[in-house]
């Protein structure tokens, strides 16, 4: 069991003597993580035969992976003892789980306290009045995975993966606290009412919920850059009996120091603070970033009056044999690949992912576009919409969850509300103007968008509009992409138009010496068709400024049991780094050579393609450089310049018989240089 203390952890020690009743309690609130040693069984085994799990756990992290259609989609039962200590008496106690897919079904000491519907978002109950105090208690949670015709989302190609697989924490405060009831939030609202170079004026709007009598409390509100005071603010607040409400305190900063993205990602820290008699009894720490932005239907995105071209890509919170029961380490590296790739943007697809997640995208200054999972079937069979009113309130239920939950971060910019949608039968139209609507009353400071893949009523209702586009992947070629980004700008020179999903599969271990489009839906992803893929598509975009963003699909291979194609069953190949994260894809190196100027690139293409059967090669890098020279078994095939996508091509190299020393190098003090060994024959089967 691990112990947070205000959101800091607590050592070992100092977490040994904390549960022999040593030390006493904190009069603030307590984080205590419940992640260890849970007994796990499918509900079917009524033997009550359990095996220990600690979470993040997912039972679906081998079959499902496997190509698998019909993993074990069920019911799943957690359950924990947890000792109460008898010092807890008198405050309150909270439940808060940060993920459980899909339903969720909590029980305390056998009597049921809650269900929450919905596997990617975070909820809250109170158990103050369930639990024994100085006894153990039992936790039960019934974690579903089923299919259900009202919880979002209804399809997708993704893996629906069953399980806690985030974090579980019971939480301590004080009777009279910031609440965490308001859907999991952090009971506090950072509101950024005008934000320029001069001034910012921000409302802090926070819950309160008071358990005792009657009472005047006092609210300090202040914000730091460091150690450094900007600003401290106080209120005070009476408080009815077991009653709760929401205060409002305003800020303003001159002369701010902005958010801005990659370049400066600078947030203020903001300190809630819950005072009883001159006594601290709550506090809650929230990041602020300052920052102002829109997106120009001819020009694209501005971020603090500067325009930015967003060169993004898509994540799923997936990875090979975890699926999605991911810890810090795992999301730390994947954002770490998207920064050496010169990534400034993100969709975070198709639901909304772990709260480290946002943080991380705070830090490190990337532009989030976070998203309901309103996900439609793509190419697939059903429908991603049902016209019932449990389906729509399931829907805005975690619309309003993943905007209260994530208010705060600076990063997010974009609202998502759907992906892929159909009109045909029930059609969603009206419900997402509904949706985009109740996006507007919960956030009015921030821009909607949606991600489509086809003509009709619902492009023109979200603030922007995005498309999935796979020109020169399912069928066509990349110019068709020119053709509808052009003729759509024309057509509707209103619309804020941009790509949310571009994409080719590609295995490492499909290699050709000659350029061929493959079958999308067949065995063989040759790793040069992807490269050739990426390489069209983004000329194409580079060149149109009115595109206010572009998102890769994917930055990772991931989990779509019902795929059969590629390397293997079960895999969608479309992502730039392996389903390990062990390999950079050769489109990895193209985009960071083009996107990260800051880090010296030179790659060679094709390595992975060591059998050439073609006597002429064209040979191709990728580099930062100006200019590059070519050696063919140390001979020079002489110097090209880098044109202006950062790729430099020779044609026509002549390959000897046999073993054959392919090596690049750029001019300089500091030269940089990458090599190959590949075999040219003229008959490759006879070796």
């Amino acid at each position: 069991m691990n112990t947070r203390n205000t959101g800091k952890r607590i050592g070992v020690g100092l977490l040994f003597y904390l549960f022999l009743g040593l030390i006493s309690a904190s009069a603030q609130r307590q984080e205590i993580i419940l992640n260890d040693n849970w007994a796990f069984r499918f509900s079917h085994q009524v033997q009550k035969h359990t095996q220990r799990v600690d979470l993040p756990h997912t039972w679906n992290g081998q079959d499902a992976q496997s190509g698998k259609a019909d993993y074990k989609r069920g019911i799943g039962n957690y359950e924990k003892t947890l000792y109460i200590r008898p010092e807890w008496k008198g405050k309150r106690l909270f439940l808060r789980f940060d993920g459980v897919n899909s339903i969720a079904n909590v029980f305390v000491n056998r009597k049921h306290i809650g269900e929450h519907r919905g596997g990617y978002a975070a909820f809250v109950f109170e158990i103050t009045d369930q639990v024994e105090y100085g006894q153990k208690n039992s936790l039960l949670v019934r974690a579903n995975n089923a299919e259900q015709l009202d919880v979002m989302p209804l399809v997708g190609d993704f893996n629906f993966y069953g399980g806690i697989y985030r974090d579980v924490h019971l939480l301590i405060t004080e009777p009279t606290c910031i609440s965490p009831l308001d859907h999991a939030s952090p009971g506090v609202y950072l509101v950024q009412e005008s934000v320029n170079r001069d001034q910012a004026d921000v409302m802090v709007k926070v819950n309160l919920d008071n358990k005792t009598a009657a009472q005047d409390v006092e609210l300090r509100v202040q914000v730091n850059d460091g150690a450094k005071l900007i600003s401290r603010q106080t209120s005070h607040v009476s408080l009815a009996s077991n009653a709760a409400l929401q205060t409002q305190v305003p800020i303003s900063i001159k002369k701010p120091r902005l958010w801005n993205g990659r370049k400066d990602p600078f947030m203020y820290q903001v300190t809630v603070e819950l005072f009883k008699g001159g006594k601290l009894v709550d506090s809650v720490k929230q990041p602020l970033g300052l920052r102002y932005y829109h997106t120009d239907p001819d020009k694209g995105f501005f971020l603090n009056g500067e325009h930015v071209a967003l060169k993004g890509v898509c994540r799923h919170q997936d990875r090979a044999e975890v699926g999605n029961a991911l810890r810090p380490c795992h999301h730390e590296e994947d954002v770490a690949l998207m920064l050496e790739m010169g990534v400034n943007a993100v969709r975070l697809a198709h639901y909304p992912q772990a709260s480290y997640v946002y943080d991380l995208m705070d830090k490190y200054g990337i532009i989030t576009w976070a998203e309901i999972p309103f996900v439609g079937p793509g190419g697939y069979a059903d429908k991603g919409f049902v016209d019932q009113a449990s389906f729509c309130e399931n829907g805005k239920l975690q619309l309003i969850e993943l905007i209260r939950q994530h208010y705060n971060h600076p990063a997010i910019c974009f609202w998502g509300m759907f992906n892929e949608l159909k009109e045909v039968g029930d059609n969603p139209v009206e419900y997402v103007k509904e949706l985009n609507a109740l996006s507007k009353r919960e956030d009015p400071t921030r821009p909607t968008t949606s991600a489509s893949n086809q003509d009709g009523s619902l492009n023109f209702l979200t603030e922007n509009i995005a498309w999935n586009r796979y020109d020169g992947w399912y069928g066509s070629t990349p110019r068709t992409l020119a053709t509808f980004l052009d003729q759509t700008h024309k057509k509707h020179p209103q619309l804020r138009i941009g790509i949310s999903e571009y994409g080719a599969g590609a295995s490492i271990y499909h290699q050709q010496d000659s350029l061929k489009q493959p079958a999308p839906a067949g065995w063989w992803h040759p790793e040069n068709w992807q490269t050739y893929y990426h390489m069209e598509n983004w000329k194409i975009i580079a060149d149109r400024p009115f595109v206010w963003g572009t998102f890769v699909w994917n930055m990772f291979d991931f989990g779509a049991a019902h795929r059969t194609e590629g390397d293997r069953p079960g895999i969608n190949d479309k992502g730039l780094v392996t389903f390990d994260r062990k390999v950079r894809k050769d489109a990895f190196y193209f985009y960071k050579a083009n996107w990260n100027k800051q880090e010296p690139t030179l790659y060679l293409a094709e390595k992975r393609c060591t059998l050439r059967t073609q006597p002429e090669q064209t040979i191709m890098a990728f580099t930062t450089a100006p200019e590059v020279e070519l050696f063919v078994n140390n001979v020079s095939q002489g110097k090209q310049k880098t044109d202006g996508f950062a790729t430099v091509i020779w044609k026509g190299v002549s390959l000897q018989e046999g073993e054959n020393v392919i090596r690049v190098v750029t001019p300089g003090k500091h030269p940089l240089s990458d090599q190959v060994t590949v075999t040219y024959s003229r008959n490759p089967f006879i070796q």
